[in-house]
């Protein structure tokens, strides 16, 4: 079997369609995933926002984002299904697992870099700007 891959799907749908209509296409969608052998860890409908530009004489959608796990054979027959949905306007598919394993990488990085660094608080510092500012007053007085 070949390696899970974790992919973020966002597809923007026709402003014009019902919501009742959009949440069919989205468990649609959701069943092409799973019968492929694929599983959808976030489904969310993010609602009817402003496009950038207008596609096809509409200037809103709704937005759907998926998160799907899986080898990419799913991706390929979901994107093929929204292809020849009239309901679908755009649709955007992202592999995000190395971008996490990379950002995973650099935050232990970091907590190693954090956790050698001695503590802040006591240093000399802090003593050398209270010899700064007393020198200070004795001039003025």
């Amino acid at each position: 079997m070949a390696e899970k891959r974790v992919y973020e799907v966002v597809f923007i749908v026709d402003p014009d369609t019902q919501e009742d209509d959009v949440t069919r296409l989205a468990d649609n969608l959701r069943g092409v995933v799973t019968d492929q052998g694929g599983t959808v860890t976030r489904n969310e409908v993010l609602g009817r926002r402003q496009l950038a530009y207008r596609i096809g004489r509409k200037n809103e959608g709704v937005y759907v984002l998926f998160e799907v796990e899986g080898s990419g054979r799913e991706i390929a027959e979901m994107e093929r299904r929204m292809r020849v949905n009239d309901q679908v306007m755009r649709y955007m598919t992202v592999r995000v697992d190395e971008d996490r394993q990379r950002a995973e990488k650099l935050r232990a990085r970091r907590a190693r870099k954090a956790a050698k660094r001695p503590m802040a608080g006591g240093g000399s510092g802090s003593g050398s700007a209270r010899a700064g500012g007393g020198r200070g007053d004795e001039g003025e007085a």
